[in-house]
């Protein structure tokens, strides 16, 4: 007869089923979101059929540009380089054992030349995925430990997070072109002009107005806090993965603590590549409102969710 678990405990396939459902929703959110504020402007501009369809075609061209471009850019921001099995043998090697283990084809490997610890993981799918990881994480982790920080960023390519949240900061730029684009709009006069013109509907057309204008100054502000929120869930989806891949859920505990407690900050880490890290690389920058919009949840949580499984 199985042992049920004790009280306090958490099974790693629970915690895994709980964050992809608790994703998938706020996915939904998120398109319910774009949909409801493209139809308030549309109503409220009353956009012809040929406009309306001209502007949606430009906004796909632009989102699958902003996908098909975004490994690119973020690998250049960051500034690391790629190495092989004979430059970084540690390192490739137990890339290579755990994608063995986990069934995924061998990413690019690189190395960021900083000393403050830490990684991420990047690419459109598992077929084009990258690794990168800080000199600082090579310095000053014990190997099991380096292990269960790959175990964590080659869950992210295995769970299809990198393609996640690529999507989502795609949805995000989005949103906010479109909220831009109608405020300037609005702000030149246009809605005051063509809203003064229906006499006839005018008040229900000023409410539309109204709520479009709303809608664009607030639309940015929740698809970030959406963001945030996707990425959060995916942290703790990879942290029960990389334990079950790394069958040590405490050597990534220890990993996670011993980054957590350098105090060093990233120097290449900025806001549009913060929630791609491990562990939040910007600590210079701790105050509510950040954490209220961090990238990451909060590390003592997780290390209390690795320590219960």
């Amino acid at each position: 007869m199985a042992s049920q678990p004790s009280a306090g405990r958490v099974l790693v396939y629970d915690r895994i089923g709980a964050n992809k459902r608790e994703t998938w929703l706020l996915m939904v959110g998120f398109v319910l979101l774009i949909g409801g504020l493209v139809a308030a402007i549309a109503y409220s501009m009353q956009l012809p059929v040929g406009v309306t369809g001209a502007a949606g075609i430009a906004l796909i061209t632009y989102a699958l540009v902003s996908y098909w471009l975004s490994t690119s850019i973020v690998l250049s921001i960051s500034g690391a380089h790629e190495v092989t099995k004979e430059e970084e043998w540690e390192f490739v090697r137990r890339v290579e054992n755990l994608c063995i283990g986990a069934g995924l084809p061998m990413p690019k490997t690189w190395v960021l030349e900083d000393s403050a610890p830490n990684a991420f993981a990047t690419g459109r799918d598992p077929a084009h995925a990258h690794v990168v990881v800080t000199r600082g994480l090579l310095d000053k982790l014990e190997p099991s430990e380096l292990e269960g920080v790959l175990a964590h960023e080659l869950s992210h390519i295995g769970n299809y997070d990198i393609r996640v949240m690529t999507v989502v900061t795609v949805l995000v730029g989005v949103v906010a072109l479109v909220s831009d684009v109608f405020l300037r709009w609005t702000w030149f006069g246009a809605g005051s002009r063509r809203s003064s013109k229906d006499k006839g509907g005018g008040a229900a057309a000023l409410i539309m107005l109204v709520i479009a204008i709303l809608g664009a100054i607030l639309a940015p502000l929740i698809a970030q806090m959406i963001r945030f929120a996707v990425s959060r869930r995916r942290e703790y989806l990879a942290d029960a993965s990389g334990a079950l891949l790394c069958r040590n859920p405490e050597a990534l505990a220890s990993a996670l603590e011993k980054i957590a407690g350098d105090h060093e900050p990233l120097e290449a880490a900025n806001k549009a590549t913060a929630h791609l890290y491990i562990s939040n690389p910007l600590k210079e920058h701790q105050s509510f409102l950040n954490n209220l919009f961090n990238t990451h949840p909060p590390i003592e949580e997780r290390i209390r969710l690795l320590r219960s499984m």
